[in-house]
This record gives structure tokens, C-alpha cells and sequence, in this order.
């Protein structure tokens, strides 16, 4: 999960291929990102916080209506985007109170929104922007979720299956439960389910990719997409032309599908796949990652890739806990 939002962070959002060869060749391994970015559209982004119960974007809201300007322009190589820092969060919270409490997931969500220079990430999602609008009003947090229908959402969930992984049942519910604290709809809900699903058949070990996959995408909106037909073609051919490579999940979440599928075997191969196919490439590959490293495990993980993380030797304490 980690991994792959790490790996595709320079080349985020971006849209033509050909701008992001020029700029990054081939993208193999963690790098620096870079302004320009040439397709940012950071320039057409709004947020006014009401008051200090909404101000979410501190130092970083001169940048935003300036154009070309990176979305992740002051992180480092191997350092995660702001979804996955608080999915990091969220593993601690996990880990600290033994479980998904409700209460601390919120109480810490808000707070390291809150505190400047915390992530040092330039761009903040719509979903956290509509939940401190609607926060600075006074709302409880668990009344601040707006309707969202972007992968993101599902972004940071793997913690809480990999906790509940032999709890079948309450996996699917706390999943549910923390969703809805930043997103909330139908749409990301089925897919947050789906999403589950999966990894918790994958991690039983029963299935192999593919056909856990198969199973996912025969209970929901998903079997529109014949994914498993289409494995012979060029992922160019796929995520293009097919299935937009943009954020939104009816086309998202089924092309970060058929990666898995056509990747099941290999898990770096898949990840430097999805990172060169641009778009949302972190939060496609966030997903990407936790789904490969579910069905083929730690051993498969270039070992380079783990200890690059930026924050590798925090993250590793905290999986050692959750794994159990």
C-alpha cells in the first residue's frame, strides 16, 4: 500500500505520457518529484478555511491557483502522499489502542489536519476539504462526511483488514465505519466492500488472484468490466482507451483490477506498470500494492523498496504489531 503511493508520487496526475517520459523517463524506483508539472491543475483548486477549525492547508495555501506547480513538490523520495500519512496514522491508532477505536481514529485524523508542517503535502483531497468545511462549523466529525466518489477513499483501508483479518465479519464493518468518517455514498461504499472482500480472500489464502478477483467482481457494479478478457492487451490499450486513468472509481478502482489480475505474479512489475500509466496512479497503486502484497506476501517486495520508504523503520514497527 505504502509502496506503491510512494513509487507514483513524482508522476501523479499527470496525464500525458509523453510530458511524463520527458520529464522522468521511466519511472523504476522511488524519486524526487519536480516542478513544473506540467499538467497541474492545482491553479483551478479552491479552499478558504471559516476559521482555525478549518484551516488545513497553512503554509502551503500560496501555492494553490498558481499553475504548474507540483502537487507533492516538498516531498522526498520514497515519502508517502497525505492519504497514506494518515494511513499511517491510522495503523497507530490501531496498534496503540489494540483495535479500531472509533473516537482516537477521528480525534486523530482532525489533529494532524490540523497541525501545520505536519505532512508538508501541497495537495489536500475535495473529501478533507468538505469535511473541515463542514467541521469549522461547529459538526461533530462523524457528521462531516461529504459524498465522494473517488479512489482515494479507499486509499488507506488495508490496515484495518489485515487487523480484522480473521474476523471476517467485523473487518467489513469497521472498513464500513472509518470510510464514512470522510466518505460517504454508495458508490464508494460497494467499492470499499468489494475492496475488502478481496484482500480478506486473498489473505485466507484460499484463492489465487485471479480468481479472488473473479469472485469480487461478480458481486457488485464491477462485472461491467470484462477486466479478465482483456489481459492479452497493452495496459496502454486498457487504461486509456477502456477505463479513464483518472480518480474516479467506476473506472478506477476496475483498472487497478485488471493490473492485479494481469500482474498477480508479479508484484513489482505491476507497481511500475500502474506508476508509468500516470493519472491517479498513487491512490490506483495504493490499492494495487496492498492487493498484490496480500496474494503474493512480503517476499515478493524488493527488498529496496521497503527500507526506501521514507518512514520505512515507523511503518515496519507498526505492520510488525498489526501482523501479529
Amino acid at each position: 500500500m505504502l509502496i506503491g503511493d510512494a513509487l507514483a508520487m513524482p508522476v501523479h496526475w499527470y496525464y500525458d505520457r509523453t510530458a511524463m517520459r520527458r520529464d522522468y523517463g521511466l519511472v523504476l524506483d522511488f524519486v524526487e518529484p519536480r516542478n513544473p508539472h506540467p499538467g497541474s491543475i492545482l491553479w483551478r483548486s479552491k479552499y478558504e478555511a471559516r476559521n482555525e477549525r478549518g484551516d488545513i492547508l497553512h503554509d502551503q495555501a500560496k501555492f494553490w491557483g498558481q499553475r504548474d506547480v507540483h502537487y507533492h513538490q516538498f516531498l522526498a523520495a520514497g515519502e508517502n502522499t497525505l492519504n497514506l500519512q494518515l494511513a499511517a496514522e491510522l495503523m497507530d491508532s490501531l496498534a496503540t489502542t489494540g483495535g479500531y477505536t472509533p473516537s482516537d481514529a477521528a480525534e486523530r485524523y482532525v489533529r494532524f489536519m490540523l497541525e501545520a508542517g505536519r505532512h508538508r503535502d501541497t495537495y489536500v483531497e475535495e473529501c478533507h476539504r468538505n469535511f473541515f468545511t463542514r467541521y469549522a462549523t461547529g459538526l461533530n466529525p462523524w457528521e462531516c462526511a461529504a459524498e465522494d466518489i473517488h479512489i482515494g477513499g479507499l486509499a488507506g483501508l488495508a490496515p484495518l483488514v489485515v487487523r480484522y483479518r480473521n474476523e471476517p465479519d467485523q473487518a467489513l464493518a469497521v472498513v464500513r465505519q472509518h470510510l464514512h468518517l470522510t466518505h460517504r455514498g454508495d458508490l464508494v461504499t460497494v467499492s470499499a466492500d468489494a475492496y475488502a472482500k478481496l484482500l480478506l480472500a486473498l489473505l485466507e489464502g484460499t484463492f489465487d488472484a485471479r480468481t479472488a478477483l473473479a469472485g469480487a467482481m461478480s458481486q457488485s457494479w464491477l462485472r461491467r468490466h470484462p477486466i479478465l478478457n482483456w489481459l492479452e492487451e497493452a495496459d496502454e490499450a486498457v487504461i486509456g482507451p477502456r477505463m479513464s486513468p483518472a480518480c474516479y472509481l467506476d473506472d478506477a478502482l476496475p483498472a487497478t483490477l485488471f493490473l492485479a489480475a494481469k500482474y498477480q505474479h508479479d508484484f513489482a512489475g505491476g507497481l511500475i506498470a500502474n506508476t508509468n500509466l500516470g493519472g491517479d496512479n498513487c491512490h490506483r497503486g495504493a490499492v494495487l500494492g496492498a492487493i498484490l502484497g496480500a496474494a503474493l506476501g512480503e517476499s515478493a517486495i524488493p527488498r529496496r523498496w521497503i527500507s526506501g520508504l521514507a518512514a520505512h523503520r515507523r511503518y515496519e514497527q507498526l505492520i510488525g504489531i498489526l501482523a501479529g
